[in-house]
């Protein structure tokens, strides 16, 4: 199994192209067969099912074919994966920002006592 640094970017890199978010934002509202995955989509089914196997490499999404129908589902482990990244990143660059605000405030709480201290000499 792949570690989570080469998952985040095997997820990020699937997520990059337009095609494969429409399709992970259609397979929200429920599975979908591959004929109505592919025609909203003006590429030939080749290519449109070259978008689908990367996004099941990455275990974005999962199939499972009945008789003739291929039908795909999301795997939202992935993406709740990717959440869990993006959060921590946040808390990190709130924090930082934090002690860029307070060491802003402190900076312009010295100027402004230097400023009184030279209005009165």
């Amino acid at each position: 199994m792949p570690n989570k640094t080469e998952t985040l970017t095997a997820v990020f890199h699937t997520l990059a192209d337009p095609t494969r978010r429409a399709v992970i934002e259609r397979l929200s509202e429920g599975p979908a067969a591959v004929g109505e995955l592919a025609q909203s989509f003006n590429m030939a089914l080749p290519s449109f099912m070259q978008h689908l196997s990367v996004m099941e490499e990455c275990m974005l999404v999962r199939s499972h074919k009945t008789g003739r129908v291929r039908t795909y589902h999301l795997v939202p482990k992935q993406l709740q994966l990717v959440e869990h990244w993006m959060t921590e990143q946040r808390s990190i660059w709130e924090r930082r920002l934090d002690q860029l605000d307070n060491f802003l405030y402190k900076l312009k709480e010295k100027e402004n006592e230097t400023a009184k201290t030279r209005s009165k000499t």
